[in-house]
C-alpha cells in the first residue's frame, strides 16, 4: 500500500526508517506517497477558504471566491510537489560532502517521508483560526525535523555525528527555500495576482 509507512513514522520512527531502508521502493512509490499526502492541506485550505471563512482574532470571517480558492489550492499543490523535489535534490546534492552515496530515489524517499508531518498538518485548516493553524503547522514542522534527524543516518548509512551535521544542513537549506517561497508569493500577490474576496 502506498501510505503504509505513515503510521510507523509516527509510532516508531527509527524502526520504520530501518524498514524503509531495508526495502527501498521505486521512485513511483515515493512520488505516489507525496502526490496523495499533498492533497490533504490543499483540500482543507480550499474548503476553509471558500466555505468556512478565515478568522484572525475577533474580526469577522473572511471568505475567498470559489475560483480564487481553487486557484490558490492548485498553486499550493504544485508548490508542495516542487518543494519535495527541491528538498530531494538538496539531499542528493549534499550527500557526497557527508560521505553518503544515495540514489535520487533514496533522496526522494527521505524528502517525502520527512515532509509528511509538515504537509499533513495542513488538515488544521479545517478549523480556520490563524493561531490554531499556526500551532498545527509548527507541530508538524517540528516532527518533520525530528524525522529528518533520525532518518538521515539510517537511510544515508553514515555515522550519527555526521548525520546530525548533514540533517542540520538540510534543515537550513529547507528554511531558506521556505523564505524564498514566501517572498515569491508576496511579490506575486502585490503585483495583481492576489486572491479575490467575497
Amino acid at each position: 500500500m502506498i501510505l503504509n509507512h505513515i503510521w510507523g513514522l509516527y509510532a516508531h520512527p527509527r524502526e520504520e526508517w530501518k524498514s524503509i531502508d531495508a526495502r527501498h521502493e521505486s521512485m513511483t512509490f515515493a512520488l505516489s506517497h507525496i502526490l496523495i499526502i499533498a492533497l490533504i492541506p490543499c483540500i482543507a485550505a480550499y474548503y476553509a477558504s471558500a466555505q468556512l471563512g478565515w478568522s484572525i482574532g475577533a474580526r469577522e470571517a473572511t471568505y475567498l471566491t470559489q475560483s480564487s480558492a481553487l486557484t490558490l489550492s492548485i498553486a499550493m499543490y504544485i508548490g508542495i510537489i516542487a518543494a519535495a523535489f527541491a528538498l530531494a535534490y538538496l539531499i542528493h546534492w549534499m550527500a557526497k560532502t557527508f560521505g553518503a552515496a544515495p540514489t535520487f530515489t533514496q533522496s526522494m524517499e527521505l524528502a517525502a517521508y520527512t515532509a509528511t508531518p509538515a504537509i499533513m498538518s495542513g488538515i488544521a485548516a479545517l478549523y480556520p483560526e490563524l493561531w490554531f493553524v499556526t500551532l498545527g503547522f509548527l507541530a508538524g514542522v517540528a516532527y518533520s525535523v525530528y524525522l529528518l534527524y533520525s532518518g538521515v543516518p539510517i537511510l544515508m548509512h553514515i555515522p550519527e555525528e555526521r548525520g546530525f551535521i548533514y540533517a542540520s544542513s538540510v534543515v537550513t537549506a529547507g528554511l531558506i527555500m521556505l523564505v524564498v517561497l514566501m517572498v515569491t508569493s508576496a511579490m506575486i500577490w502585490t503585483n495583481g495576482f492576489g486572491p479575490q474576496y467575497m
